[in-house]
């Protein structure tokens, strides 16, 4: 098997990589990239190698790419620096020269500024082009919403109120879990014939909130409807509520990105790539709200 670089090996999609790798015993084929080795020490006592690379540190990015096969290249956490961070990843593997690149994206409709979440979308569409135009050997992995973000929206108001309220109208999103993901991840790194190709990573089913709130009635055994209310009305409900503006801004945008249609793009390619069927919706928020 090649000589497999994993950044960001401590974070949420990460872990789950690293952790199927471990699960299917190919984790002496690994190499995890963290920013600082105190705090990954549970992935030391597991016999993964570790090394060390900072995004914002475009030396210690050369240097941890060099003599790698493949190269899994998480994007970066943080939304205000993370373009001239994916900038010097890309330049460091143009120099280092990686066998093949594979970028976590994610999936949308618009790559200009008439997307209510344009801030989010940059520096994916940033890093697209640049790995497109680099000459490396790529995959492009267009992540759908993570499934986890659903119980982030809601909360657990909702059974006491029998009410979903999101400013996200009639829009649909293939929701799909964060380990899906990962296991799609591990199919890419450990396969062949995914090079220079762009794959839509999700479910093949596409949900509304009407949807979830059908799901959600038929799990808890209470009925639960969706309101979808303007963006205004919403920031002033959850500001009376207490909730941080920030946190407002962001999950505003997100429901309005939903509402365009930002985020329909239900494929059957993540089901083939990992060999089985995807965790439903359904089946997550079972999992999620232990019903």
């Amino acid at each position: 098997m090649s000589r497999i670089l994993i950044t960001g090996g401590t974070g949420q999609l990460g872990s789950a990589v690293v952790n199927e790798f471990i699960e299917k015993k190919l984790s002496g084929e690994i190499v995890v990239m963290v920013r600082d080795l105190s705090k990954a020490e549970g992935l030391k006592e597991k016999g993964i190698k570790l090394i060390k690379g900072d995004y914002n540190d475009y030396n210690s990015l050369v240097s941890a790419f060099r003599d790698v096969d493949k190269l899994y290249f998480i994007s970066g956490s943080d939304v205000a620096y993370r373009g001239a961070q994916h900038e010097n990843v890309v330049k460091a593997a143009k120099d280092a020269r990686p066998g093949h690149i594979i970028y976590t994206s994610f999936q949308r409709k618009t790559d200009d500024n008439t997307s209510p979440i344009a801030l989010v979308a940059s520096a994916h569409i940033l890093a697209e082009k640049l790995i497109k135009e680099s000459g490396l050997t790529y995959t492009i992995m267009k992540h759908a919403l993570y499934a986890e973000v659903v119980p982030g929206f809601l909360g657990d108001q909702f059974l006491k109120t029998g009410t979903i309220f999101l400013p996200a109208g009639e829009g649909k999103t293939s929701f799909t879990s964060r380990n899906d993901m990962a296991s799609a991840g591990v199919a890419v790194l450990t396969g062949k014939g995914h090079e220079n190709m762009t794959y839509e990573i999700s479910v093949n089913k596409s949900y509304s909130f009407h949807d979830i709130a059908s799901i959600l009635t038929e799990l808890s055994g209470k009925q639960i409807k969706y309101t979808s209310p303007d963006a205004e009305t919403f920031a002033k409900v959850l500001e009376q509520a207490g909730v941080p503006k920030e946190g407002i801004q962001s999950m505003s945008a997100f429901c309005q990105a939903i509402a365009q249609g930002e985020f329909d793009f239900p494929s059957g390619k993540l089901e083939q790539l990992i060999g089985r069927k995807p965790e439903s919706l359904k089946d997550f928020l079972k999992k999620a709200y232990k019903f």
